[in-house]
């Protein structure tokens, strides 16, 4: 009897060729499927990164009108210095729409919705312009009727202080047309005789009395009446010559306090008055002062006449 034998390796050869050959098939397959992929995904790549250049560079063109937008809008307000504040709400919604423009370039894609704020900013902006330059020409013209003003104003002083000038200078024709006037003043020293006469003398030894001869010139303006002349002898020292005797030898004269040598009443009718006035000397021993005396006359608060007079 014949007896056949098995082969024990022969089996698991097969079995092992099996398994090779199905992943063999694995692999190709998914070979064939990553070749599929890259070859869809190739192009669109491609596609994503030109949609992504195309965007940052819409992006940037956004960001770059944005910006030239806010630089005039700046250099606007710059300009016109304090006269922007007028429309500080203007400009705060101007702020505003930038402030949100910015967000939506920096975090989102909607640049239609950018464009759209973008040219309604624009128009926020002309707006703003135009009613500076309104602002500006209203007050431009303003200023100049101001300077008008201001000008005729100055004038109407001008000739306000032109009057006032005349008026005062004319015043003072006036009063001064009002003012007693002394003409031919005559100033000498005497000394009396023996038999009690008068005679001059310029000795300062010798002197005795001052006379003092005047005419009140005729005046129809001035008010008649008693009028009260006051004499002033200066010495050469600058000295009053007065008596200081027998009362107060004091009057007044532009708010001042004046002492004087000798007073006379006269009756003045608005014609000329001639009179004279004596200064007599207080001790005949005694010689004066050698040297130039002045006399000064006054009437009715006003200095009337001056003249003076030499003693050797």
């Amino acid at each position: 009897m014949t007896q056949s034998s098995a082969n024990p390796n022969g089996g698991m050869s097969s079995e092992k060729n099996s398994g090779s050959k199905k992943w063999i098939i694995i692999a190709g397959l998914l070979l064939i499927v990553i070749v599929a992929i890259l070859i869809w995904f190739l192009p669109m790549k491609s596609k994503y990164l030109s949609i992504i250049s195309e965007k940052e560079a819409q992006r940037s063109e956004l960001q770059n009108d944005l910006n030239d937008l806010m630089e005039k809008h700046n250099s606007i307000k710059a300009e016109y210095g304090a006269l922007s504040d007028t429309l500080s709400k203007k400009d705060s919604i101007i702020l505003a729409n930038a402030k949100e423009i910015q967000e939506l370039l920096n975090y989102k894609w909607e640049y239609a919705k950018v464009n759209k704020k973008l040219e309604l900013l624009r128009k926020i902006s002309q707006g703003y312009v135009h009613q500076l330059d309104s602002l500006y020409t209203v007050n431009r013209e303003l200023g100049e009727e101001n300077e008008k003003i201001r000008q005729q104003y100055s004038k109407e002083q001008d000739r306000t202080r032109e009057l006032s000038k005349d008026k005062e200078k004319l015043n003072e024709k006036i009063t001064l047309a009002t003012v007693l006037k002394a003409y031919s003043i005559s100033t000498v020293g005497v000394r009396l005789t023996g038999s009690g006469k008068e005679k001059e003398t310029d000795k300062a030894s010798k002197i005795e009395r001052v006379k003092i001869c005047f005419t009140l010139g005729e005046n129809k303006l001035v008010e008649p009446g008693r009028k009260t002349i006051y004499v002033r002898i200066v010495r050469p020292d600058d000295v009053v010559v007065t008596q200081k005797v027998d009362g107060d030898y004091t009057f007044v004269f532009n708010g001042q306090t004046l002492e004087f040598t000798s007073k006379q009443e006269i009756d003045y009718q608005n014609k000329d008055t001639s009179t004279c006035i004596y200064w007599t000397k207080k001790s005949k021993e005694e010689s004066a002062m050698v040297g130039t005396y002045n006399v000064f006359i006054y009437a009715d608060g006003f200095e009337i006449g001056t003249s003076s007079f030499i003693l050797k």
